[in-house]
């Protein structure tokens, strides 16, 4: 099977064609050395990518960049991305996070080559290449604390120095290293060092740990090992023996490609992979550190990894986000070979154009005041035809009930409107969505001075909201039945965060955004929100774009997450710009 994307949300597989070396100039750069690459007929011309996380966390939508980036390079080039969990730290690593993560990169839309990897599958390998090093006087059983391996390793400025151990035998080393495996030392006795060079400028070739004791079970192994590799050492080889031809790294790995080369070489590998470095995703108004990420879930600063508000797979997914729309962000942003921040306008406008193309249309009313028709019978109704949404024909319509008393948004009526003001005020006639023309001829307030009741009298000759003179009417409001709408609770999320750099003067906490997250129970939704599934995408006109919660909502209690609001501040950007 080659690398693909999948179907929304299903993960059924949808091949995507590859394309001939030369036939398009490639985007940007890590697609130019792909492409030449396969033009020199390097590894056959074959293409073979990963996607490695540790499962010591949640995917967020940096990661998302990293997914789009690695499976959509192997399947432009017919080629494979595996799935591969790098498990060298049983301290931080549980079985929640591998299952999660797989169903975040096939919520996306991606299925990997063959079946999930792992880093621990390949356990003994590795310990064979590390024996290797040791025989080809590579590597080193060093007995100093951590401290003082860290005391020895100098600085920007000043070389290392070496170990009094870097000079054991052979033998000696040998037999250290399996003592070490058979578990006959306590944590942190003895580490296995690459022999290097303590005086490099690249401190990550100041012979770097190779293998930490580390008496902790294993999530898949158990406790079969009492040493584990470290990540450079595991990473580089595991690419190695799944022969990936490019290794597609974010650019704090940059300073590591000389030892993450140094591995592959010295250990006598078959395979030799390529490391190439991307800039990593930086978004606005966002934190992307696992350690921040999970302080706001420590802390109850958020109700969870899967909060709407938080950028994690997880987060986006409940917030409904689609997964084409990150994809389509993802592309947008690119890649590049220096750091920055992208303005999280964008990741908003790209939810907006796939949500505008994709979600019905429905009416609802978050601030609700009353409305009575006065000269419509106060025991009849009737169904009105709502389209359902007007950028896919093949969606067809809905119907809608429609009454003597209607609920409609009390900021669209003003006693006493501002020029400009083009809504519903005393004397002024609008068009109610998909229903009639309607006049204001008064309305009354309660003991607080409170709008509590608007009066209209409806044009009978313009159902379906079409003025029969063809006379103009400046604003359309949209509205619910009070006899028939649905209560509802809905969750009103804004931007988790109130400043453009969270923690840039301070703690990242005293940054949150108090208002990120508002509760109305006051909503009222067309009968037709009994009919939304958990999950399930709508735009309520004027409002924004929802969400069936997938946590809390039922059909006969409805929740919904406000996706994103209807304002696009990107789109006005960029057509400034223009």
């Amino acid at each position: 099977m080659k690398a693909v994307r999948g179907k929304e949300g299903d993960g059924e597989a949808v091949k995507r064609p590859g394309s001939a070396p030369g036939t398009d100039p490639p985007p940007d750069f890590i697609r130019a050395i792909v492409a030449a690459d396969r033009a020199a007929g390097k590894h056959g011309g074959r293409v073979g990518t990963r996607f490695p996380p540790e499962p010591n966390g949640f995917l967020h939508i940096g990661h998302a960049k990293s997914i789009v980036l690695n499976f959509g390079v192997a399947a432009e080039n017919g080629g494979t991305c595996n799935l591969r969990y790098d498990d060298t730290n049983p301290a931080k690593e549980e079985a929640l996070y591998v299952e999660s993560i797989a169903a975040d990169v096939r919520w996306l839309g991606y299925r990997w080559e063959g079946p999930r990897k792992f880093a621990s599958d390949y356990f003994d390998r590795l310990y064979e290449f590390a024996e290797t090093l040791i025989r080809r006087g590579k590597a080193y059983v060093d007995s100093l604390s951590a401290e003082e391996v860290r005391q020895t390793r100098g600085t920007l400025e000043t070389p290392g120095t070496e170990s009094p151990y870097r000079n054991r035998a052979v033998e000696e080393n040998l037999d250290l290293f399996r003592r070490m495996r058979a578990g006959e030392f306590p944590d942190g006795t003895h580490v296995l060092r690459a022999r290097i060079d303590m005086a490099s400028g690249n401190l990550n070739l100041r012979d770097p740990t190779l293998y930490r004791i580390r008496r902790l079970g294993h999530h898949r192994t158990g406790d079969d090992w009492c040493i584990y590799p470290m990540y450079d050492f595991a990473h580089a080889l595991s690419d190695s023996i799944e022969g990936i031809t490019h290794s597609l790294c974010t650019l704090e790995f940059e300073d590591h490609r000389p030892l993450y080369d140094w591995c592959v070489a010295e250990s006598r590998a078959e395979f030799v992979p390529r490391q190439i470095e991307f800039a990593r995703l930086n978004v606005s108004y966002t934190v992307l550190s696992k350690r921040r990420l999970l302080r706001l879930v420590s802390e109850g600063h958020v109700s969870g990894w899967d909060d709407p508000r938080m950028p994690t797979i997880a987060g986006l997914r409940r917030r409904g986000v689609p997964p084409a729309a990150i994809r389509a962000f993802c592309e947008r942003v690119g890649v590049a070979k220096r750091d920055s921040t992208v303005d999280i306008a964008l990741l908003e406008h790209a939810v907006r154009e796939e949500l505008n193309r994709t979600s019905p249309r429905r009416m609802g009313v978050l601030d609700p005041v009353r409305l009575v028709v006065e000269n419509y019978p106060e025991e009849d109704d009737e169904t009105l035809d709502a389209v359902n949404n007007p950028e896919d024909p093949a969606a067809g319509a809905r119907r809608v009930p429609f009454c003597r008393e209607l609920l409609i948004e009390r900021a669209d009526f003003m006693e006493d409107p501002p020029r400009k003001f083009y809504r519903l005020a005393p004397g002024r006639e609008v068009r109610l969505r998909y229903a009639y023309l309607v006049t204001c001829t008064g309305f009354s307030k309660d003991e607080s001075g409170r709008v509590d009741e608007i009066r209209v009298r409806l044009d009978p000759d313009s159902r379906g909201g079409d003025a029969p003179d063809g006379r103009r009417v400046r604003a359309t409001l949209h509205w619910v039945s009070a006899r028939h709408a649905v209560p509802a609770t809905v969750r009103l999320y804004d931007r988790l965060f109130g400043v453009e750099t969270p923690g840039r003067d301070g703690d990242f906490t005293d940054d949150l955004n108090p208002d990120s997250m508002r509760v109305n129970r006051e909503a009222r939704i067309e009968p037709s929100v009994r009919d939304l599934n958990p999950g399930d995408r709508i735009q309520l006109e004027r409002l924004g774009y929802f969400v069936a919660d997938s946590e809390d909502h039922l059909p006969e209690s409805p929740v919904l997450n406000r996706t994103v609001s209807l304002r696009d501040t990107w789109a006005r950007i960029a057509k400034r710009a223009r």
